[in-house]
């Protein structure tokens, strides 16, 4: 009794009673304690960029501005992204009222048509190196966000970025990764000359705690707040003047020099190219889960996964099922194989044509259709896209074509799943989150130009791996054929949601094709399981490896049944889920980095939760 009641003490001290009323055989404490704050919320995927956006709020900055000094010091410190890659991020405006998102990827080059890549007999454009790279989309995506919502100039902003790149001590998991990839590395001379300062020695790369420097770096991002600070000179205003830096990136001499860069290392990316790109602002989409609206970024992203998987699972009652039971992991594993069959056929540029289904996918009648073909047994190592077409009053033109692709989608694999396929599923990217006392809420997860990183010329940036997620073969995907000015189809998925008409979550993950996977359980570890938000990101998750891998080499197609398991799952679980048709791994780390807000109405302030592994890390005030 003794017990109970501390545990009704401790549950009672969080806040969390009204939220859920499930909180049997759930953790009550965690390794990281949680963050709170009154004023503002900082959390992102490195200690020292997380005070970053501390220094900015100190200065008085807004969330928006915390954000991107966030976002400059995690590319700057080469936290599995750069300078050169993507960023996509959702902003809640609390003047509007409203959630938007912006879509800052890149584009492929001139010449990037899926006949080039087949001629150089690839099915997919290369995982690493200057063919791999569309245009940079992080420099233009945090301009924007600056000129349009923050409040602080350029200069300020990416003070704190710059001081890295005068130098600052290199932690061990990067100064590492610089080491373990050095043959690749050595492939590039920019890279080698940045990365690798010991050449000849055993170890090349800089040791832990080693100042490392980036002088080339450091002057492209002077050119950018030298830009800024003579249109203001000139009497242009704060949004102009960061305008200013941003046509100095995209159109003048730091522009060329990465078209030069690139090309001189076999590159397409032109001046041209990088001239005709711009920002995108878009309504993101939204799906309402019993009462809450949960916002993801449009089908360019796998965002949409996460919204038809709650749709499908909202017929369930998983409260009653039990956190991580065999019933309830087998219910997810259906749920998010088929989710995951409709992104890998269905999901694609909407700029482009031709125009994805998306209403169909995000129908809730679809939903329920698309749940009536689980088998409820065994795993369905047959499970393939559905047709959302007569949900949105349309025929499918693809018949034909989803008939092949269901075929050949079946994969009878029994090997251990490589290490380079393990790698490639958690690969890169990292998360900012920011909230403030004023309302604006920001979630972004960029990624590209992550190590072993091609670096664009003296600009010292690395550019983005993105443009393999693009397909050469329409079977495969229709909406996804890479072809000059297009976005790839990518795994990166901020993300949102509100009730009531307020905040409610802000959150983002690392980790490739597990990104919404590890957010949809997220999400359901606090909504229906009644978990803090710290507990949700420490909380044990299952992986579905049966999918079609976004990120890789050839061998990309699903491993049915493959399931990745904590290693807490008790014996009796794996018991059933082995008679079930899964084959299953375990680790102790079964999602990647996972960063949150939650907003505590109720008493007015916010809560901060960053995953117990990894190098995330948040402050608040």
């Amino acid at each position: 009794m003794k017990i109970k009641s501390l545990l009704t003490i401790l549950l009672l001290s969080t806040g969390l009673v009204g939220i859920s009323q499930s909180f049997n055989n759930l953790p009550v404490t965690t390794q990281k304690p949680p963050l709170h704050g009154k004023h503002w919320m900082a959390v992102t995927g490195k200690p020292l960029a997380a005070t970053a956006g501390a220094m900015i709020f100190s200065k008085g900055g807004n969330a928006v501005d915390a954000s991107c000094a966030m976002l400059a010091a995690t590319c700057t410190m080469w936290d599995v992204l750069s300078w050169g890659g993507e960023t996509q991020a959702l902003i809640y405006n609390p003047k509007t009222k409203k959630v938007i998102a912006i879509n800052a990827l890149g584009v492929a080059p001139t010449g990037a048509t899926a006949d080039f890549f087949k001629g150089k007999g690839m099915n997919y454009p290369p995982q690493y190196g200057p063919l791999a790279a569309v245009t940079p989309g992080t420099p233009g995506g945090l301009m924007n966000m600056l000129a349009e919502y923050g409040t602080l100039s350029l200069k300020e902003v990416l003070a704190p970025a710059m001081q890295l790149c005068e130098g600052y001590p290199l932690e061990a998991q990067t100064a590492n990764s610089f080491e373990r990839e050095k043959e690749r590395l050595k492939q590039w001379p920019y890279s080698k000359a940045i990365f690798l300062p010991h050449l000849g020695n055993k170890r090349e790369a800089p040791d832990a705690g080693e100042i490392f420097v980036q002088k080339d770096l450091l002057a492209s991002l002077q050119k950018l707040v030298d830009a800024e600070q003579q249109a203001l000179k000139k009497g242009k205003s704060r949004k102009e003047a960061i305008y200013a830096a941003y046509d100095r990136f995209y159109k003048g001499d730091i522009g060329k020099e990465y078209a030069r860069g690139c090309q001189e290392q076999g590159g397409l990316i032109t001046e041209q190219d990088l001239a005709n790109w711009k920002v995108i602002t878009e309504e993101p989409i939204m799906v309402n889960y019993k009462g809450i609206d949960v916002y993801k970024m449009q089908q360019w992203t796998q965002g949409p996964v996460m919204l038809q998987a709650l749709n499908m699972l909202e017929q369930f009652d998983l409260k009653a099922m039990g956190f991580n039971s065999a019933r309830y992991i087998h219910t997810l594993y259906q749920v998010m194989n088929l989710a995951f069959a409709d992104r890998d056929f269905y999901y694609g540029d909407p700029y482009f044509a031709p125009e994805e289904p998306i209403k169909g996918l995000l129908s809730k009648e679809y939903a329920k259709e698309r749940i009536k073909s689980i088998n409820w047994e065994k795993n369905d190592p047959k499970a393939a896209p559905g047709d959302p077409y007569p949900f949105e009053g349309k025929v499918n033109p693809y018949k034909e074509v989803l008939k092949e692709w269901s075929q050949a989608s079946v994969n009878t694999y029994t090997s251990p799943l490589s290490e380079e396929y393990l790698h490639q599923v958690f690969l890169g990217t990292t998360s900012v989150e920011a909230a403030d006392k004023e309302g604006w809420v920001v979630s972004i997860t960029p990624s590209g130009g992550w190590n072993p990183s091609c670096i664009a010329g003296k600009t010292g940036m690395g550019m983005s791996q993105r443009m393999q997620s693009f397909v050469t073969n329409p079977k495969e995907n229709p909406f996804n054929v890479v072809e000059p000015g297009k976005r790839p189809r990518v795994t990166l998925t901020p993300s949102m949601a509100l009730k009531d008409g307020k905040p409610f979550l802000s959150f983002a993950v690392q980790g490739g094709d597990t990104q919404d996977q590890n957010l949809l359980q997220f999400f359901l570890n606090i909504v229906e399981f009644g978990m803090t938000v710290q507990e949700s990101t420490e909380a044990p998750n299952i992986n579905t490896d049966q999918l079609r891998l976004s990120l890789g080499g050839e061998d990309r197609s699903p491993k049915a049944g493959n399931i990745l398991l904590h290693d807490s799952t008790p014996p009796y679980v794996r018991k059933e889920l082995q008679r079930m048709g899964y084959r299953m791994r375990f680790d102790d780390r079964t999602s990647g980095p996972t960063n949150a807000i939650y907003f505590d109405w109720e008493h007015g302030s916010f809560w901060g939760g960053s995953s117990n592994h990894g190098e995330d890390y948040g402050i608040g005030w």
